[in-house]
């Protein structure tokens, strides 16, 4: 099955400073950001494709049946052992944020960290099910991705970035192959997060999602299912539903901060966030998620460290 992936990997900067390999999934927009330069230069980076989403792919006969979400990430354990990897930082948006949440769930030991974009851990409801059925009567399969990765504000606003992505998305020559993944994807199971219970997330976490997204109810809710004192979660202003395109200085500048909390690049020097950030530490201690009155900080400090927040609480960053 792993044969089906198609991987592409960049050889690390051979003078910079090795540290743990960092596996991405479809964030390769972000990691082209000059400011990412800084991390990519420190770790072995790893692009992994769906089947079929590679360039080139060719379109997948009728009748094909394509894996689930969770086939997918039964696939991941044969990539690392391919590259010889023991631990990987992951990095996924929307299904790739899924998929390896999937995989940290079953292979807690070989993952140091998840920055999880856009994350929906929840299976589609009968009334979210119907809905989908619905909108697929009277839309086409590139609208209705559009209408998941953008929110309505900005499809309204028909931006270049919004007809940019519509003319890729219609004009796919694997259109037919993205419709299979998309299918998956409204096909997930639920994760079954629970904070305190069996089934969480292990690992330090960082969560971002748009202020405005249309996946902001969803990883909110994820927020309130994962331990409070290993999760960051970042909801970014102005950003849309693809903070990674439309944020990506500052969205780097927290991928920063949240490897210095793992102990990786205490070197590296702040710029954006350092100079003018509100931190919002909100108690998330009950299990329903219910949040206490917040404390604000303001910091100023050039050092490239967090405040230190007391046991039981999260922080919540609006950039």
């Amino acid at each position: 099955m792993a044969r089906s992936l198609s991987l592409s990997m960049e050889p690390p900067n051979p003078n910079a400073q090795r540290y743990s390999p960092t596996m991405m999934w479809d964030s390769t927009p972000l990691f082209q950001f000059g400011d990412m330069q800084e991390i990519i230069q420190n770790f072995v980076r790893v692009h992994v494709d769906a089947p079929g989403m590679e360039e080139g792919a060719p379109v997948f006969p009728l009748g094909y049946q394509y894996p689930s979400l969770d086939q997918l990430a039964d696939m991941i354990p044969c990539i690392l052992q391919y590259l010889n990897f023991s631990t990987i930082i992951g990095v996924g948006v929307g299904a790739g944020a899924y998929i390896l949440s999937r995989y940290a769930l079953t292979h807690p030991d070989t993952v140091e960290g998840l920055v999880l974009i856009n994350i929906d851990p929840n299976a589609k409801g009968w009334m979210d099910w119907a809905a989908h059925k619905l909108t697929g009567l009277t839309s086409s399969i590139p609208e209705m991705i559009l209408g998941h990765l953008f929110s309505q504000e900005e499809l309204s606003g028909n931006s270049e970035l919004i007809q940019k992505y519509r003319n890729i998305i219609t004009h796919a020559p694997n259109l037919e192959n993205i419709e299979l993944y998309w299918n998956s994807y409204n096909n997930r199971r639920d994760l079954n997060l629970e904070r305190g219970g069996a089934v969480t997330l292990k690992c330090p976490v960082m969560l971002v999602v748009g202020d405005q997204a249309p996946h902001e109810d969803a990883v909110v809710e994820c927020n309130s299912k994962l331990d409070p004192t290993q999760t960051s979660f970042l909801k970014m202003a102005d950003s849309g539903g693809q903070p990674q395109l439309t944020q990506p200085g500052k969205l780097t500048e927290a991928f920063k901060y949240f490897l210095q909390g793992m102990g990786y690049m205490a070197s590296s020097c702040m710029t954006r966030l350092s100079r003018s950030r509100t931190a919002s530490l909100t108690s998330a201690a009950s299990i329903d998620g219910n949040r206490s009155r917040s404390r604000t900080l303001s910091q100023s400090s050039e050092s490239g460290t967090l405040p230190s927040g007391p046991p039981g609480h999260t922080m919540e960053v609006s950039c």
